[in-house]
């Protein structure tokens, strides 16, 4: 079992490092420059402390699948990746929307990035985290 978590934990921190890449630095990419000021400089970026993040909630995406989820398997994986990213986008979209001064396209692409990344971690787990 040891072996399937931290393969899983691999490529949902894979998954989501990439998509994140994706949302932001190509589709958000305009709107990130526009809301400069929102941001801290490239400089004073926490880059390290980001991958930290992303790291520890992918490996507990993992353990939350590998030690709740019942039965295991795609489709279980995908239910379960699907709520979970439909609660992560919401937060990280339309809470963050809700404060910040941000254009709502991003804070809908925020939501759709959290979707995304839910139901792409729900299918690697559930394909890789199976039941014996």
């Amino acid at each position: 079992m040891f072996r399937k978590l931290v393969l899983g934990t691999s490529t949902v921190f894979a998954l989501w490092t990439a998509l994140d890449f994706i949302f932001h630095g190509v589709v958000l990419a305009d709107y990130m420059k526009e809301t400069a000021h929102l941001w801290r400089p490239e400089n004073e970026s926490k880059m390290i402390l980001n991958s930290a993040v992303v790291l520890i909630a992918s490996l507990a995406f993992t353990l939350i699948y590998a030690l709740l989820i019942n039965p295991k398997g795609l489709r279980f994986g995908l239910l379960f990746g699907t709520f979970f990213g439909l609660a992560m986008g919401m937060v990280s979209g339309y809470g963050s929307y809700a404060f910040m001064p941000v254009p709502y396209f991003m804070a809908l692409i925020w939501f759709l990035n959290g979707l995304v990344q839910g139901v792409c971690a729900g299918v690697a787990v559930g394909m890789l985290i199976q039941d014996d």
